[in-house]
């Protein structure tokens, strides 16, 4: 069993979609970021690269790199399970959180949470989604963007966690 941790933060920008765990939400503003600023699926592969012992996202797919302007960040997600399937590794579980004072998000969280599980190939009632406030105290109080955090488990499908 191997445990990451990740944690993801974008502002808030305009002409943006806001995209978050995949899925597009209805928002005046969108996430800055040199990809999608899918801050939900970037804490996630931040997560499963420290698990894995494989570095961070900003390794893999550097914000220098014109390859990844723009690109969806389940193309990402899906690389990064690619590496792990490389090395016998499969998702346990992962429980995600979202800190953003609006848009309200809890209905969507159920599209968000079917989206994750199945980039990562587990079943839903393995991933864990939840959206919190932060009582208007600091950047994402004062709507100036999203924060996400991340935790995963992976199995060691073969039975080893050698790299």
């Amino acid at each position: 069993m191997l445990i990451g941790q990740g944690i993801d933060v974008h502002r808030f920008a305009p002409d943006r979609r806001l995209v978050l765990a995949g899925v597009e939400i209805p928002h005046a503003l969108g996430l800055e970021a040199h990809s999608d600023g899918d801050v939900v699926l970037h804490a996630l592969c931040d997560a499963l690269l420290g698990a894995a012992g494989l570095g961070d996202i900003g390794h893999h797919f550097p914000d220098s790199d014109a390859a990844f302007k723009d690109i969806d960040s389940r193309v990402l997600l899906r690389r990064v399970m690619g590496s792990l399937g490389e090395r016998d590794l499969r998702v346990h579980n992962a429980d995600l959180t979202i800190v953003a004072q609006a848009p309200k998000l809890a209905p969507h969280l159920a599209a968000m949470r079917a989206c994750v599980a199945a980039d990562l190939g587990c079943p839903p009632a393995r991933v864990n989604l939840k959206a919190t406030t932060s009582e208007r105290l600091g950047f994402t109080g004062r709507g100036e963007g999203i924060a996400a955090f991340a935790v995963v488990l992976l199995d060691a499908a073969g039975g080893s966690t050698s790299p």
